[in-house]
This record gives structure tokens, C-alpha cells and sequence, in this order.
């Protein structure tokens, strides 16, 4: 056995800025072991998405070039964290362990077995919570029990927020220790797709701390100052796009969070502010995600409005199909998806109008949409994406009433006026007048002439009649909460995989 290292595992923490595991290792001042652990055989939500594969080579990539710089390196391990620790331990006597906890379910076993292996070696450990604002469990309503209401929590949770700075990034890491473990390869991870589809991901985004802090500092510089008048709007670029930045790690919660009160203190005016706490409003769903997981982690494959449990969803491949490629006849419900496809991201409004169309317009599951926004995401978010979709499909927490039925029509009138974003991932309707680009089956013939625009050719008609189909998802939620509903639940799918 050689001298006893400190040990730091990487899970969705990719950085050195702002990370406690990192932090405390170094103040320990044995030699570091930096260590990530793929599992090739992870299985539905325990296994990152295509996209998000994509996303983490890559910052495990700029991870690996930091470190190098700091005077340590990342050592890649495949296989499970139980069989990687195990194998640490016949080499290291009693190392010091180190990680940043999460609230994904099978992250919570997989420490909870770490945890029993470690002491059963009488090896020390210490887990922080480097991966939100807070500890979920630390916060009750006065009851007793978890909160399922966002604004008392988003309350309650203002009155717990962090006040200290973040931790700074350590300039010098400890080197590894004598005779340190080898290290599988990237490559050897096989996180690319073997089929180039990457090329949007690659033109759209920069994985990796640097492009996080890029992106923050962009953003606070102009865009925060506009964002509450113009969120909504995807045809303009003001939204932060940092949340697959924040899902990696490569930007902590608490930093994001010391910007924004940063921005605040600058803010001249009462609009400004205003702008600011409706950013900040957003981290604060973000943490209500992750506290609900936490509290109900069987939530990621079942509604936690246990009612639902038999609603009765309709199962149309042939409709789930088009709505995943973007050929439902809506622009902007095309545009959304096919962003997605191309870039593994999607403006929030436009999610919410996309989901909405799936579950309300089209009655198929949340789970159906929840599984193809996990595999084409690169921010799919655990957490996120179930509250997500649960809150569209009204049988989440704090979930939008089933008679709420976005139109994309007059979404698309409100929200992108000129059609710009529709123009930007529709080609084919780009020669449209913006009169009729939201819904172009209404364009005179010569008009969509002018415009080569043939539908059912070009592009498709409307797959469904929005007017109609609400009436039958309206009808269809009231009888089934009148205990009228007719067919049993279906059986939820593991995450789909797209098919490029």
C-alpha cells in the first residue's frame, strides 16, 4: 500500500471553480487522485441521453485540461462506482473521499452503497452539497411534510439562500499520487456518436468551464437587464442558455446565484431589478425540481398526483413520430423540435408549447415526451425535465390546470410576431409574409405560390384541428376526473432513443 491520497469524485460537477469536494481536498494537502467513473451499462434514466453524451466527452475533456494545468489529471474509469472505489481501496489504504451529492434517484443509491463500502474499509469521507442552492432536505413546510407549492418554497428558500461568496478556483492542485491508477481514454468511453449527427451541437455550443463563464459573463453584461420583458420570445437572444452549463457543473448553482445578486446591487432602475428577480425566479425552479426528485424520486416514470396513474393516454406511433421530427403542420411546433434536433436545445416557452401539444392536442403520455427530450436535450436534466413535463401535463406539483391548452397559433402570434424563429427552423415557410407564417394552411393559394409553399408537399397540413382537439382533451380530462374514464393506463417506457 502506498501513502493514503485524498480522493475526488467527479459525478455532475465538472469544475474547479466554486466546488467544495475539490476545495477541501486541496486544504487536506495529501496527494489528489481526480477521478470520473463511466458505467457503459447504465440503463433508462440512469444513463445520459445522446445529446447529453455528446455534451459530457466534451467537458470531461475541458475538465481534463484544467486539471492538467493546475498540475493534476482526470483518471477515466469505466465500469461502476462500486467496482472502481473497490479497486481504489486495494491500492490506497484509507483515502479520504470526496464528492459533490445529487438528487438523482439512482446517484442517491449509488452513494448510499459508497458510503457503507467506504466504511466497512474504515476509509473517512465527505459529501457536499455542491450541486444546488441548498440541502433538499433541510427544507419543510410548517407541517412537516415536502413542499409541493413553488412559491411558498421559492419563500422559504430566499430565507436559506447562500450569502458567502463561492470558493475560489484553486490555482495549484496536490499532484496525483506515486503509482496512480491508469486511466481509461476518452475515446475508450465511447460518449461520441459513431455517426457524425453533431454538427448543430458543435456550431451552437462551447461544453466545459470556460464556455460556462463565457456564457454567464455574456449574459449579465446586457441580455439580464431585458430578460423579464423579452423571455418569452424566441425569435430574440435573451435567454442565458446556461443551463447545461448548470447541469454539468461546470457553473455551480452558488455562483450563478452571487451574479445575480451582483446584478441586482447594479441595477439603476426599478425595471432592471425587477428583470434580475425574474432570472433569479428561474434558479428557484430549478431548485424546486431537484427538492422534488429528491422527495419523490418515483415521480421520474409516475405522476405524483397518483390520480393520473390511469389516465387514459392515447399510444399513436405514427403521431409521436411526427411531433418528434417536427412535421406536426404547426410552425411554431415544428420549429421547437426541429431546434431541438439540430442543436439539443429549445427555448423554454417554446418547450412548454411543444409538451403542451403532445400531451393536450395529441392525449399521448408526458412519459413519451419526457423520454425524447432526455435523449436530445443536452441539458436533459433529471429533475427538470420531470417537473417539466408533469407541470404541462397537470399531474405534477404545482401543475398547470388541465383546461390550460396552449394554442401555437396565437403563441406563435404573440411570441414571435415576425416569425423569425419560425422562419430560422422552417425553411420552407422562410418566403412566407408574416401574416400568415403561424398558420400558413390559411394563406391564399397564390400567396403560398409566390412563397413555393405546397402543403402536404412542401410541408404538411395541420396533423390535428387545434379547436377541435382541445375540445377533446378538455372532455376527455373532465370525464376522467368525474371517474368516467374509459381504458386502463398504459404501461411508461424507458427513455426513447433517437434514431439519427
Amino acid at each position: 500500500m502506498t501513502e493514503a491520497p485524498s480522493i475526488v469524485l467527479f459525478q455532475t460537477d465538472l469544475r474547479l471553480a466554486d466546488n467544495p469536494a475539490v476545495t477541501a481536498a486541496v486544504r487536506r494537502g495529501s496527494p489528489l487522485l481526480c477521478v470520473y467513473v463511466w458505467n457503459p451499462h447504465a440503463t433508462g434514466y440512469d444513463r445520459p441521453g445522446a445529446a447529453s453524451r455528446w455534451w459530457l466527452h466534451h467537458s470531461l475533456q475541458s475538465l481534463a485540461t484544467t486539471l492538467r494545468q493546475a498540475g493534476n489529471a482526470l483518471i477515466l474509469r469505466r465500469g461502476t462506482s462500486e467496482e472502481v472505489l473497490r479497486d481504489i481501496l486495494k491500492t490506497y489504504q484509507a483515502p479520504h473521499v470526496f464528492w459533490n451529492q445529487t438528487c438523482e434517484p439512482g446517484a442517491v443509491t449509488n452513494e448510499q452503497t459508497l458510503m457503507k463500502i467506504l466504511a466497512d474499509h474504515e476509509a473517512p469521507h465527505t459529501a457536499f452539497h455542491g450541486t444546488g442552492l441548498i440541502d433538499p432536505s433541510a427544507l419543510r413546510t410548517q407541517s412537516g411534510t415536502p413542499y409541493r407549492v413553488f412559491t411558498p418554497f421559492w419563500r422559504t428558500l430566499q430565507m436559506h439562500l447562500p450569502v458567502s461568496s463561492p470558493l475560489p478556483t484553486p490555482k495549484h492542485l496536490p499532484p496525483p499520487p506515486s503509482g496512480a491508477s491508469t486511466s481509461d481514454t476518452l475515446a475508450h468511453l465511447n460518449l461520441l456518436p459513431r455517426i457524425d449527427w453533431a454538427q448543430g451541437l458543435r456550431a451552437t455550443w462551447t461544453p466545459g468551464e470556460k464556455g460556462a463563464y463565457t456564457a454567464l459573463n455574456h449574459f449579465f453584461r446586457n441580455p439580464v437587464t431585458d430578460y423579464q420583458l423579452d423571455r418569452d420570445r424566441p425569435d430574440l437572444p435573451h435567454t442565458s442558455r446556461l443551463s447545461p452549463h448548470l447541469h454539468f457543473g461546470e457553473l455551480s448553482p452558488r455562483s450563478l446565484w452571487y451574479a445575480i445578486t451582483q446584478a441586482r446591487k447594479k441595477a439603476r432602475t426599478p425595471k432592471e431589478r425587477n428583470s434580475v428577480d425574474a432570472f433569479a425566479r428561474q434558479l428557484g425552479w430549478r431548485e424546486f425540481a431537484r427538492y422534488l426528485l429528491y422527495h419523490f424520486p418515483h415521480t421520474v416514470q409516475e405522476p405524483l398526483d397518483s390520480t393520473y396513474h390511469s389516465f387514459p393516454w392515447e399510444q399513436d406511433e405514427a403521431s409521436c413520430q411526427a411531433w418528434q421530427h417536427g412535421l406536426t403542420g404547426y410552425p411554431l411546433v415544428d420549429a421547437g423540435m426541429r431546434e431541438l434536433w439540430q442543436t439539443g436545445w429549445m427555448h423554454n416557452r417554446v418547450r412548454m408549447i411543444t409538451a403542451s401539444f403532445l400531451t393536450k392536442d395529441l392525449l399521448l403520455s408526458w412519459q413519451e415526451g419526457a423520454a425524447w427530450f432526455w435523449d436530445t436535450l443536452v441539458d436533459a436534466d433529471l429533475a427538470n425535465n420531470t417537473l417539466g413535463w408533469q407541470w404541462v401535463a397537470g399531474c405534477g406539483a404545482d401543475a398547470s390546470p388541465f383546461f390550460r391548452i396552449f394554442n401555437p397559433v396565437t403563441q406563435g402570434l404573440k411570441f414571435d410576431p415576425n416569425g423569425l424563429y419560425v422562419r430560422t427552423w422552417v425553411p420552407e415557410l422562410a418566403e412566407l409574409p408574416s401574416r400568415w407564417i403561424h398558420e400558413p394552411w390559411k394563406a391564399p393559394p397564390d400567396v403560398l405560390m409566390e412563397a413555393n409553399v405546397s402543403l402536404g408537399h412542401t410541408y404538411p397540413y395541420p396533423m390535428v384541428d387545434h379547436v377541435k382537439a382541445r375540445e377533446r382533451s378538455l372532455l376527455t380530462y373532465k370525464n376522467f376526473s368525474r371517474g368516467k374514464q374509459v381504458g386502463s393506463a398504459n404501461t411508461p417506457r424507458s427513455p426513447r432513443k433517437a434514431t439519427r
